[in-house]
């Protein structure tokens, strides 16, 4: 069963994000906070609205705010929905619209 998106799953969800898929977050902030030039980039909260990002471009850090394109329900359709975006980055990237 997954759970709700209270603080304590949201800590999980950005530790691992963060561990484990950097270069994703990065894609995020690129393409969808249509930010350039990101070095580096760290998940700092999820909820059932969007996620919050701290990136690094040029030596400078923002928070960026980062919305879904529907509210989620629980831990469950924040990972679907992290992959769907990741896939949907990448052929962005890859059609040169971004």
């Amino acid at each position: 069963m997954a759970d709700p998106l209270t603080p304590q799953v949201s800590e999980r969800i950005c530790k691992h994000m963060n561990e484990d898929h950097a270069d994703a977050l990065a894609l995020y902030a690129r393409v969808f906070g249509q930010v350039e030039g990101v070095t580096q980039a760290r998940m700092q909260a999820i909820d059932s609205e969007g996620m919050d990002l701290q990136v690094e471009v040029d030596g400078a850090v923002q928070t960026l705010r980062i919305p879904f394109d529907h509210p989620l329900k629980d831990s469950e359709d924040a990972h679907h929905t992290l992959i769907a975006m990741l896939k949907q980055a990448r052929a962005r990237v890859k059609q040169g619209s971004v």
